[in-house]
């Protein structure tokens, strides 16, 4: 049997990078509805700024495509992904493995209570530019993790208010 295209890309892809960033929010709202919340791909436009999301194969769940494209001004970022785990409604995980935004990433629901649920948004991004990308790191990487931060307060915010997903 032979692997599909770019097997061997998405396995490069999927090792974790120098570029580590971990986001934490607590959603009022059951584990299961936050689950179902976070596999709404199409939704992330609504709590991600300036970015568009789209299934682009399959039907959003393990071995789907997934491209979100952010565009601020005249700068577009297209960030393509592959969704390799869905373990409901625990854990998503998902290989980036586009021309800038590569590495593997994660969403992990833990319920707290019945109706109290944690979100922690992990990500390990390969940086570009060699050692110049790794120098670099230190000063983006708050950036990074505030960026992260609002999305996941603004997704919580949706959930419990019953307009996700």
């Amino acid at each position: 049997m032979t692997e599909p295209e770019g097997a061997d890309d998405l396995r490069e892809a999927a090792r974790p990078g120098a570029g580590e960033v971990t986001a934490t929010v607590i959603v009022d709202a059951p584990a299961e509805r936050v689950f179902a919340a976070l596999l709404a791909w199409e939704r992330q436009s609504d709590w991600i700024p300036f970015t568009r999301v789209r299934v682009v194969e399959g039907d959003g769940r393990e071995g789907s495509r997934i491209e979100a494209v952010t565009a601020l001004g005249r700068a577009t970022l297209r960030d393509e992904m592959r969704v390799v785990r869905v373990d409901e409604p625990y854990e998503i995980g998902v290989v980036h493995h586009g021309q800038l935004l590569r590495g593997p990433g994660v969403l992990r629901c833990t319920q707290l209570g019945r109706d109290r649920t944690q979100v922690v948004w992990h990500e390990w991004f390969h940086l570009p530019g060699g050692r110049a990308g790794r120098l670099a790191w230190p000063v983006l990487w708050p950036g990074s993790k505030l960026g992260l931060t609002q999305a996941l307060k603004r997704f919580a915010r949706l959930v419990e208010q019953g307009r996700l997903p």
